[in-house]
């Protein structure tokens, strides 16, 4: 359980998961691991490898993961978080994004132990009698519990009837595909806990609901999304790959560790350890780099990238002849040593050009207004554009 566990925010309910691979155990069945994809877009980002590598886990122990490709859903499209309608993809677009997006999965999935369903294979038999029974399962009152239907309501903002039908189709798929437990993120809350239900109706098992955090995207503050820039793709290249992970603020060190890179809890720990410590967080986020990289490459490719990133980024629009400023190597705050090596008035504009994001240290953002780190021989310290000062350590 604990390498299950490791990353998931919450399994509903815990107990049933713990039964269910005992009896899996004893009776040599592999239970059937569901995630379910709208490919309404040909490509992945590893915010999308979150549940991908839960259910990598799982197939490591013998498990068979269940790909539910939502070439219905993906035609409505998700409504989740939305505050308006999403247009509708064709049945092309959403086999073509399929073949893609199952193609960057298998850098992770073991491709023998992976089940693709369609969901046309079940709707597209269904009959109009048959759907409108399974409408009936669910009251108006159960949907609009549903945050994002409820929020549009309130707000009086469009939404269709056939968005209205999202939850209850996803939760079909489990039925058809005879789900023991379903993957998500903790925004398709409502989406899977509605699979219990519908599995329920049917005289199934239960599937159990195994829920993972939404990866933020690069920028630290909306979730990874192509559309909103902040993401790292599954076909970028290592060097892009590398240069997009030390771009992150340093608020989101541990979260990409843990949730991009599958660090395990010791590595977490000692980190968390670094970092108190006052290395610069610039190391770590080398570590974290390196990680992705050889996640989706091979470590070679990481080796590479960080050369290629210190060669072009680490010395970028940094001058020649640039003052020096003799300092202890003892932990310091920053502000102060702003102040003293003349690059601010005070500490009060300290803390503003912190805040602005107009203070690095060799080349690397800094945007927490109480950090703390211990200095290093070179360090390069810009302010703005133009001042800058080189650390040299007192003997």
């Amino acid at each position: 359980m604990e390498i299950i566990k490791q990353g998931v925010d919450e399994i509903i309910p815990e107990d049933e998961l713990v039964e269910k691979l005992k009896k899996s155990e004893k009776e040599h069945t592999p239970l059937r691991i569901k995630y379910g994809i709208d490919p309404t877009a040909a490509d992945v980002h590893i915010g999308h490898m979150v549940p991908i590598r839960i259910m990598r886990r799982f197939q490591d122990l013998g498990h068979t993961g269940v790909i539910v490709i939502g070439d219905y859903t993906a035609q409505i499209g998700d409504p989740t978080g939305k505050n308006e309608s999403r247009p509708p993809l064709t049945a092309d677009d959403v086999k073509r994004n399929a073949e893609k997006y199952m193609d960057q999965l298998y850098y992770v999935l073991d491709k023998d132990k992976t089940e693709v369903r369609y969901q046309s294979e079940w709707f597209g038999k269904m009959k109009l009698v048959e759907f409108i029974s399974l409408l009936g399962k669910f009251t108006m009152a159960q949907i609009m519990a549903h945050e994002t239907f409820r929020k549009r309501y309130e707000e009086n903002l469009p939404f269709g009837l056939h968005e209205l039908m999202y939850p209850i189709l996803q939760a079909y798929d489990s039925v058809a595909i005879r789900a023991d437990v379903e993957l998500g993120a903790t925004e398709q809350k409502f989406n899977i806990l509605a699979g219990r239900d519908m599995q329920r109706y049917f005289n199934m098992p239960e599937q159990v609901a195994i829920l993972m955090p939404i990866l933020v995207g690069t920028d630290g503050i909306e979730k990874m999304s192509k559309s909103l820039g902040n993401y790292i793709a599954i076909f970028d290249s290592p060097e892009d790959k590398y240069g997009k992970v030390m771009s992150i603020p340093d608020e989101l060190i541990e979260n990409y560790f843990l949730y991009a890179a599958f660090a395990s809890i010791d590595d977490i720990l000692e980190m968390k350890r670094k970092l108190k410590e006052g290395v610069n967080p610039k190391e770590i986020k080398q570590e974290l780099a390196r990680r992705i990289v050889t996640l989706y490459h091979d470590e070679d490719s990481a080796k590479k990238a960080e050369e290629h990133f210190n060669t072009v980024f680490t010395q970028k629009d940094v001058p020649d002849n640039i003052p020096e400023f003799v300092v202890k190597p003892e932990k310091i705050w920053l502000v102060q040593l702003l102040n003293n090596a003349g690059l601010v008035q005070s500490n009060g504009e300290g803390r503003r050009m912190i805040k602005q994001g107009a203070v690095s240290i060799n080349g690397e953002r800094i945007s927490d207004m109480d950090y703390e780190f211990i200095p290093e021989q070179d360090m390069v310290l810009k302010v703005g554009k133009r001042r800058f000062c080189k650390l040299v350590l007192s003997q």
